[in-house]
């Protein structure tokens, strides 16, 4: 019998989301993390303001971010019947986040976090969710989403940590008990570790240990053992039908040369790729 998990109205197969990546969630590798079983997969950050080319495909949660409500209410109008959740961005811990004062760099202004959550609530019926990071507002910030958002996802290391060292983990559960509705676990997620996580969150995201290796959403359902199962030539059929711009779909190369044991010098070569064709040709040698 297949399980069913909520966030809002939404009803999931599994509690293994697709982090929301800048770089790498592109549609052609979230459609070979939904093929591979991701329950949701959700894109890199968007700007309501944007006027790029939107994808969806797969139907993805689309992550806002911004230090305004300005434009919120029409973006969402406009996709809102493409996407299946809307979420927004107080994760990110980069120079321009900092620069600007959006993402884990707007915790202080509480004011215009609860106004943007209102114009997003205000905008959908879809569920809309928020992605926290470690600081001291945080969980203040937690509570106060409550009466707008349908889960809280929590990367519990501080700004000043970046991607790097020791995720804590006595933080995210604090938050945790400090919240009634679904909480996302993000940082450090993997086979290793995925089970354990679930027994104290109700969902997990999986972010790094995805990048070149969608099957994950298998393996951690217990359906399939190699890695190989979706490689590169997946991806590149996908990137080509949605005609993907090269430079992505070289730097997606780059990330399915992970666990290969000639990746060095795949990688190697793929620097000096000119064109799709020379990186077709570099990966079809892989092993």
């Amino acid at each position: 019998m297949i399980m069913k998990y909520r966030i809002g109205s939404l009803k999931l197969k599994n509690r293994f989301l697709l982090a929301p990546m800048l770089e790498p969630n592109d549609v052609a590798f979230r459609l070979l993390c939904k093929k591979a079983g991701c329950g949701l997969t959700y894109t890199g950050m968007v700007c309501p303001m944007s006027k790029q080319k939107m994808f969806l495909n797969d139907k993805p949660a689309i992550q806002l971010f911004g230090n305004s409500a300005k434009g919120i209410k029409g973006f969402i109008e406009k996709y809102d019947a493409d996407v299946t959740l809307w979420d927004f961005n107080l994760g990110c811990p980069s120079k321009l986040s900092k620069k600007l004062g959006h993402g884990a760099c707007m915790h202080d202004d509480m004011e215009m976090i609860e106004k943007i959550l209102k114009e997003m609530r205000g905008a959908t019926d879809k569920p809309v969710t928020i992605k926290l990071r470690k600081s001291d507002k945080a969980i203040e910030i937690a509570r106060m989403s409550e009466k707008y958002v349908d889960a809280i996802g929590i990367h519990a290391r501080s700004v000043s940590q970046g991607y790097s060292g020791d995720v804590d983990y006595g933080f995210a559960l604090k938050l945790k008990k400090a919240v009634s509705c679904p909480v996302i676990y993000s940082g450090n997620v993997n086979e290793k570790n995925a089970s354990k996580i679930l027994e104290d969150f109700d969902f997990v995201f999986v972010g790094r240990e995805a990048i070149g290796d969608p099957a994950i959403f298998s393996r951690l359902q217990g359906m399939g053992n190699g890695k190989r199962v979706m490689g590169f030539g997946d991806y590149l059929k996908l990137a080509e039908k949605y005609k993907l711009f090269f430079r992505q779909i070289k730097f997606q190369a780059m990330n399915f040369t992970k666990g290969l044991s000639n990746a060095k010098t795949l990688r190697g070569d793929l620097v000096g790729a000119k064109n799709v064709a020379d990186v077709a040709l570099i990966m079809g040698r892989n092993k």
